[in-house]
């Protein structure tokens, strides 16, 4: 190790990996806007917050958490230009509320740790 690379990694930081708790803030406040699919998910967090990222893994135990919770549900759609449906995610209306208030953590956490 070199001084060099201390100074590179703090101007380099590595991204950060979302665990369970955020990525069902940032699922939630994602699906208020509109119906999503997993992939999509992962890809639109790098590119709306590219010092972030997300497993499958992670994404995965959000989502099912939220579905055991009847947060979301999900349909299939066959989707133009994509081979194969998709299965899309929505956000169950009568939860939009608290779905908000998670959604909002998420917004306070990305503020907070982009200073």
């Amino acid at each position: 190790m070199r001084f060099e690379d201390i100074y590179g990694f703090f101007q380099n930081l590595p991204p950060t990996h979302l665990n369970v708790e955020q990525a069902v803030c940032y699922v939630l406040s994602v699906l208020l806007q509109e119906d999503s699919y997993g992939t999509e998910l992962i890809q639109k967090l790098q590119l709306d917050y590219p010092t972030f990222r997300l497993s499958d893994t992670v994404l995965y135990a959000a989502l099912n958490f939220l579905e055991n919770e009847q947060f979301i549900s999900g349909y299939w759609k066959k989707l133009e230009g994509r081979g194969r449906p998709r299965r899309m995610l929505h956000l169950n209306p009568d939860v939009r509320t608290q779905a908000e208030e998670l959604a909002q953590l998420w917004q306070v956490y990305v503020n907070q740790t982009n200073r």
